[in-house]
């Protein structure tokens, strides 16, 4: 497998990007409450990337896809697509994922769980989602291998109660939005896929977790993914890069405390 290793140049184009996508989940972050449309947040993604960033958002048209972002509610797993009709309620749990293409031609990809309202089942998986990706970030560094990052989320998800979803996956990004290696989140490596990972590789870890079983279906629209028992999924993305030491988090927002990452 020909995992890219980025230039110095390209790295400081990754980080721009992932800037650009933290910047757009901080933007949103105050427009998410309940009797707001996914419809409408995908509109103000759109208009924030391409009118104030002067970027693209990577997802609009991409295989077909027909909005700028992801918008998973639920036991929707991933690829949920924004819909005017579609209005937040207090209780609900929804992932948003975002992906800027910088106007370089570079990708950062992100993405967060938003609680609307109280919900204890749901503020409970959420939590332990962002635990499985921090954990596995933590894990990041030269001499690692992928499997060791699998292991961590499977770990720590079925010690909660949880199952981990296995047909969706992180990957490789760069100039591509999708590039190798894949990022399992169970562990279930063919040791020809298990690579070690090396300083310059730029990768995305994005765990989803469900309360029930782990299997999935996709709706009859060709995209949106849901649990096949109706049991909540969360999930959490950070685009990665591997340095000499360890790791840095090229889409942390400034909200989150990445302290862990000092130890």
């Amino acid at each position: 497998m020909n995992v890219p290793i980025k230039t110095s140049d390209e790295i400081e184009k990754m980080r721009e990007a992932g800037r650009q996508a933290a910047l757009v989940l901080e933007m949103l972050t105050p427009h998410v409450q309940a009797g707001t449309s996914t419809g409408k947040l995908d509109r103000l993604c759109y208009d924030f990337i391409v009118n104030e960033l002067g970027s693209t958002p990577a997802p609009l048209d991409y295989h077909g896809f027909p909005k700028s972002i992801c918008t998973s509610i639920n036991h929707v797993v991933c690829h949920g697509i924004p819909d005017d009709a579609k209005k937040l309620k207090k209780g609900d749990i929804m992932n948003i994922d975002i992906t800027v293409k910088t106007s370089d031609g570079y990708h950062g990809d992100s993405s967060m769980m938003f609680i609307v309202g109280e919900t204890i089942q749901g503020e409970r998986l959420c939590r332990v989602t962002q635990e499985c990706l921090y954990q596995s970030i933590a894990a990041v560094k030269p001499g690692a291998r992928l499997s060791d990052l699998a292991r961590v989320i499977e770990t720590h998800a079925e010690a909660n109660g949880y199952s981990v979803v296995r047909d969706f996956c992180g990957h490789g990004i760069g100039a591509g939005f999708h590039e190798d290696p894949q990022i399992l989140h169970y562990n279930g490596y063919a040791p020809e896929a298990d690579i070690e990972l090396a300083a310059g590789m730029c990768f995305t870890i994005e765990p989803m977790i469900n309360v029930g079983d782990y299997r999935t279906k996709v709706l009859r629209d060709g995209w949106t993914a849901v649990t096949k028992d109706k049991s909540l999924s969360a999930q959490w993305e950070h685009t990665l890069l591997v340095t000499a030491t360890g790791v840095e988090v090229l889409t942390a927002r400034a909200d989150e405390d990445l302290s862990f990452l000092d130890g």
